[in-house]
């Protein structure tokens, strides 16, 4: 905003982000703010659903990011009417039927075919309609690459004569992406590339501004080898810009290491060590100071707690990040693993003496994840955070009973104990251990974590069920700042008051949000209903294994979640480029880069999946194999207001004739082994770092093999990229059980059971966990108009037939689904 921006882009698409909602929450909150309110929206998403939701809460005009023909002309142009009634200008790229367009005749054919229908059909303003030709990345040494910017340009200047008044934008930063991390470069490809664009007829860019070069600035030599592959004027065009990079940038060759650092006191050499999570010489600092100070315990208290509080101090200010926060928990680590034996030996003397053991600790903290749940990136990066800021942590894993949990925190004279967990039945399990405290009459303060928690959910449902005090932690840059108001006898009462009213009010809006249902049989009657015609067979039937290797995954990763596990918030590649979290982005990427490399080289990782097609139809509200295998489906139930139909994935399967596919992935096999490794080595950093990777490369085999699939069912035309497969700009849908169109993990039984998982290595808990936990299942759908979608809040009238149809009682579907229970049980 006041940065100079003209155009405000808002995108609230995320995993476990209900996107709807948030869109609607954040615009009406900024229609508030006079200085924002005055610049136009761009609503942005790769789901219509979204979109619709924003435009519905836009004041003037607006603008729409994007429609397109990729699923056909009547999609579109019932989009595009919806759009214009909204009284939006539209943003269109250019897709089709066959997929993205790269060449300057596809560009220009698909954008001419969408000008007119939205001029002749539609009656759109043509200056309301904004052309996106698609900007693609150069230079990436493969061939059919080299002429995307050319064609970019020279498609603008067709397009813009033979569809007047229309503009034309792109995202610039895309065609630099082979040059991520050498920041002259990059801006003198996207100066050149601008300049030549908006003669070309380059309406509106997507860039970062301030990092722009005047073209006239740009040195002769660099400009002439950036020109060579903007217009693809010489065939060695790459090999010579790259090769030029490296003579511009550090990147590209061998760091000089600064050893200045060394020539301080042991206290500053420690304290530097701490701060900048170096490792190389902290066993030899740590011994110089144990004989200076004569007891290791004063080294703990002095040197290496002056660099954590200085880490601490930094943290919370938001200018250090967790993944330096976590190098420098390392560092200390690694510093007290080897002061410890000579801790120990002198605590037994003592102790043998008649003395008093002694402690540097500000508080005891038990961690664990509930029972029935398996996944603790989150957790173990909390852990660290508080033993940063000297908290005595004890972590008791994953799968955690309530019992064990509370044994050990009166067994250790805990002062605090906390809860993590990510999938929907762990909400229940945090229930029981709250209810567990209280009856065994606990007063210490509970904290709860996690992706699927809340603060609204730990007041409804958590807080209620225990006597002392619950708080929702967001996340660990807040866990520090909770836990030591919680253990200051001078601010604990306060804080506990402002937490408890803010509890009431949450209930007290609980209460009065709920929204108008339809019932089961008006929802059915509203169901969406598909034309069917024409049925894609699958190429077999049945099951297969598949195990790709960790090189062809890595092509598919969507680094931006990486970087979010670790809190750095940002789209990748852009976050490498932040002003503010630039830096850390970069040597975080560079790490991990180096890592993946070594899991490869060694095979410390395998890739293990199963998927396969089935033969199936509609049936109510189920999808029926012809095995006798059912899925039963929810459907959407709250009153939309509107003649909107109530969604099931049912809809997407016809009542005869159909197929439906299955899978289940894992990225994981050998991960608890390496990160275990990595954490008897005190080295925290790289044990999160292996179970994100992991993760990471879950999710990608989940990318490449449902391209696989529907490459070989129904899919054709050249391979999208990367960022398009990440937008899910293609067709079909694979939707997993415990997310929002199909909630209730409970389903993934059946889904193991059909796909023989276990027979690969992976298993379920018996809240529906997978393991190893770097793991996606789910089904496939194949239907052009198949959508993800929030079956929402549903009621009694469902939830009792759906346990009818999967043969359970109404009280265990209603603990499946309790999250989408739109009444007290």
């Amino acid at each position: 905003m006041r940065g100079g921006a003209n155009l405000l882009d808002v995108n609230m698409d995320a995993d476990l982000l209900d996107s709807e909602e948030a869109m609607v929450r954040f615009l009406n909150l900024i229609a508030t703010e006079p200085e924002i309110a005055r610049l136009p929206i761009m609503v942005d998403s790769s789901k219509w659903t979204v979109l619709e939701a924003g435009l519905k809460c836009l004041q003037g005009k607006g603008v729409c990011n994007s429609i397109s023909l990729k699923g056909g002309e009547e999609p579109f142009l019932e989009q595009a009417r919806l759009v214009r009634e909204y009284g939006a200008a539209v943003v269109v790229m250019a897709f089709d039927e066959t997929g993205q367009a790269d060449t300057v005749e596809r560009k220009v054919d698909i954008c001419t075919r969408a000008y007119r229908l939205l001029v002749d059909k539609v009656g759109f303003p043509p200056e309301d309609i904004i052309f996106d030709p698609n900007i693609l990345p150069i230079a990436t040494g493969i061939e059919e690459h080299a002429a995307y910017a050319k064609a970019f340009i020279e498609a603008t200047r067709i397009i813009k004569q033979q569809c007047p008044g229309v503009h034309v934008s792109g995202g610039v930063s895309n065609l630099s992406f082979s040059f991520r991390g050498n920041d002259r470069v990059r801006e003198a490809i996207h100066s050149a590339f601008l300049y030549h664009a908006i003669r070309g007829g380059l309406d509106m860019g997507i860039v970062n501004a301030g990092q722009l070069v005047v073209y006239e600035d740009i040195p002769r030599d660099l400009l002439e080898m950036v020109e060579d592959i903007i217009f693809d004027r010489r065939p060695d065009a790459t090999e010579r810009l790259v090769d030029f990079a490296k003579s511009i940038s550090g990147a590209g060759s061998k760091r000089e290491v600064d050893l200045s650092w060394r020539e301080g006191s042991v206290e500053e050499r420690l304290k530097h060590a701490v701060l900048h999570g170096e490792v190389a010489y902290i066993e030899e600092d740590a011994e110089e100071a144990r004989v200076k100070y004569g007891k290791p315990l004063l080294v703990i208290e002095g040197p290496l707690m002056d660099g954590m509080k200085v880490v601490g101090d930094l943290f919370g200010a938001g200018k250090m990040f967790l993944p330096q926060v976590v190098k420098s928990a390392r560092a200390m680590k690694k510093a007290v693993a080897y002061l410890e034996p000579f801790m120990a030996a002198a605590r037994e003397a003592r102790m043998a003496a008649g003395g008093a053991a002694e402690t540097a600790s500000k508080g005891k903290i038990v961690l664990a994840t509930v029972k029935g749940d398996v996944h603790d990136i989150g957790k173990n990066i909390v852990g660290v955070v508080l033993a940063c800021n000297n908290y005595e942590v004890h972590d008791l894993g994953v799968m955690v009973p309530a019992e064990k949990i509370l044994d050990t925190a009166i067994e250790l004279g805990a002062d605090v104990v906390g809860l993590s967990g990510l999938i929907t039945p762990s909400l229940d399990e945090m229930v029981v251990v709250a209810k567990e405290m209280t009856r065994r009459d606990f007063r210490i303060p509970l904290l709860i974590g996690g992706a699927t928690t809340s603060k609204q959910h730990t007041a409804v449902r958590i807080a209620p069920a225990y006597d002392g005090t619950t708080v929702h932690v967001l996340d660990a840059s807040r866990v520090i700042g909770v836990v030591s108001d919680l253990l200051d006898g001078g601010r604990r009462h306060k804080f506990e008051q402002d937490n408890a009213a803010l509890q009431e009010k949450l209930r007290a809006q609980h209460k009065s949000s709920r929204r108008p249902l339809l019932t089961l049989p008006e929802a059915r009657a509203k169901r969406l209903r598909l034309p069917f015609e024409q049925l894609p067979k699958p190429p077999f039937t049945g099951r297969k294994v598949i195990e790709p290797d960790l090189a062809t995954l890595r092509a598919y990763v969507d680094w931006t979640f990486f970087f979010h596990a670790w809190e750095l918030k940002g789209k990748y590649p852009a976050i490498l480029d932040s002003p503010s979290q630039g830096a850390a982005a970069r040597e975080l990427f560079e790490h991990s880069q180096e890592l993946l490399d070594e899991i490869q080289k060694n095979g410390w990782l395998k890739a293990r999946g199963v998927y396969g097609f089935w033969p199936a139809h509609a049936e109510g509200d189920d999808i029926a194999l012809d095995n006798g295998v059912r899925f039963p489906m929810l459907r959407q139930q709250v009153d939309h207001g509107d003649d909107k139909p109530y969604l099931s994935l049912v809809d997407f399967v016809a009542q005869q004739g159909d197929h439906i596919g299955a899978f289940a992935v894992t990225a994981g096999i050998g991960v608890d082994e390496l990160a275990a490794r990595y954490s008897a080595d005190h080295d925290d950093y790289r044990a999160i770092m292996v179970k994100a990777l992991a993760d990471r490369l879950a999710e990608a085999f989940a990318e490449y093999l449902h391209e696989e699939v529907r490459r070989s069912w129904y899919e054709s035309g050249p391979k999208l990229p990367n960022d398009e497969l990440i937008a899910e700009r293609y067709r079909g849908i694979r939707p997993a059980f415990g997310y929002p169109a199909c909630p209730d993990h409970s389903e993934k039984q059946t889904l193991f059971n059909l796909l023989d998982a276990r027979s690969i290595g992976m298993e379920l808990t018996e809240s529906g966990a997978m393991t190893p936990t770097a793991a996606v299942s789910g089904l496939y759908f194949a239907h052009p108009q198949s959508r993800y979608f929030m079956v929402g809040k549903i009621g009694r009238d469902q939830v009792e037939d759906y346990a009818r149809r999967k043969g359970m009682t109404a009280a265990e579907a209603e603990r499946w689904l309790r999250p989408n229970l739109a009444y007290d049980e």
